[in-house]
């Protein structure tokens, strides 16, 4: 009989992962008892077993790249948490208004310096475009002013941002475009931020959840949040954003898209990241559309959210000298852990970023795509 470490050594033959090897992609193992916690918890054994440093990697970005690749992610043995969260997952709605608060609390509430250290000056916590960038802040720059155009912004407009973060698109729009944005979130703290980043512009900031909305605005846009929305709502959420939206308006949403249609997430994302969190696929999108917009364009620049990713990370490790006063070794583990995971799988392509463009169908204008 196998014993547990031979049976991930041979779960890894053919993706160049060694273990205690001399690659910066080896598995570093310092407690024999890893290998059973991964046989035993997959995704989530690997994860728990990494934050609390029983294995270590020096590139985990390229670790995750070469396991995705080959994706030994479906390869590994039946586990009984894995089929229960899946389980839970097609028997309830995880994201009703009671519980799309959760990850306000567990991810965007869990320290406003925390994302000021990582993220740009505007706080963008969503894939960057690097297209001519070559900083951080620039490629945020160029991503904000892509939607602007994309939705043909005029003086004047109502702009309605669903999950406005820490308001920086607000911001920008209000600035550059000078239209007047009403943007809602269900975190607390980013009201806060976004209040403040947004204090002397035309922009109303509500802590609401989207469903509650109803009034009329010339555009809609929506960014990073509807990966927090759930199957189950899809068809509501869009729904709901055709109902706000003027006849003649158009609708950008900003979502990281994934290759297979899926109802839940990763075991150990939904444990400690984004709780009840889920990557829409095209044909869910679509579905979700059919008899309320008509689709007029389908961006993906997925590739550059490898390299926000990296750049998030890069920043993080920088800033955690100042940062360690607050938050423990688990959780620095966890955070690059969780970065690096990301990266991979955009590199990989398992995920990929879209902008998608929506109109309803009684408008009539053309639509020329931009980029």
């Amino acid at each position: 009989m196998h014993s547990p470490q031979q049976l991930i050594e041979n779960l890894l033959q053919g993706t160049g992962i060694g273990i205690n090897g001399p690659e910066p992609w080896d598995m570093t193992v310092h407690d024999e008892r890893t290998y059973s916690r991964i046989l035993g918890q997959a995704s989530l054994g690997l994860g728990e077993a990494f934050m609390e440093g029983w294995w270590d990697c020096r590139a985990l970005d390229e670790f995750f790249f070469r396991i995705l690749r080959k994706r030994l992610d479906k390869r590994l043995p039946f586990n009984l948490s894995a089929f229960l969260q899946v389980l839970k997952a097609r028997l309830f709605n995880q994201q009703t208004r009671s519980r799309s608060k959760i990850v306000a609390l567990r991810h965007y509430d869990i320290g406003n310096e925390l994302y000021r250290h990582m993220l740009d000056k505007r706080m963008i916590y969503s894939c960057a475009y690097w297209a001519g960038a070559e900083t951080l802040d620039e490629a945020q720059e160029h991503k904000l002013d892509l939607i602007c155009r994309k939705l043909k912004l005029e003086t004047g407009m109502r702009l309605l941002d669903i999950g406005c973060g820490w308001g920086g698109l607000a911001q920008f729009a209000a600035e550059k475009y000078r239209v007047s944005v009403t943007g809602v979130t269900i975190s607390e703290q980013q009201a806060i931020i976004a209040r403040r980043a947004t204090e002397g512009l035309p922009v109303n900031i509500r802590l609401l959840d989207y469903r509650d909305l109803h009034e009329q605005f010339d555009r809609i846009v929506s960014v990073g949040m509807f990966e927090h929305v759930g199957y189950k709502n899809y068809r509501t959420f869009m729904q709901t954003a055709g109902e706000n939206l003027a006849d003649d308006g158009i609708f950008l949403l900003h979502t990281i898209g994934g290759i297979e249609s899926v109802k839940n997430t990763d075991a150990w994302i939904d444990q400690y990241i984004f709780p009840n969190s889920m990557v829409p696929s095209a044909e869910q999108i679509t579905g979700a559309i059919k008899g309320v917009f008509i689709l007029e364009d389908w961006h993906n620049f997925g590739l550059d959210y490898d390299r926000t990713c990296m750049a998030w990370l890069k920043n993080f490790n920088r800033s955690w000298p100042e940062l360690s006063n607050r938050y423990d070794d688990a959780f620095y583990r966890m955070w690059t852990y969780y970065l690096n995971m990301c990266a991979a799988s955009f590199r990989v392509k398992k995920n990929q970023l879209w902008q998608i463009v929506l109109t309803k169908p009684g408008r009539l204008a053309g639509y020329r795509s931009v980029r």
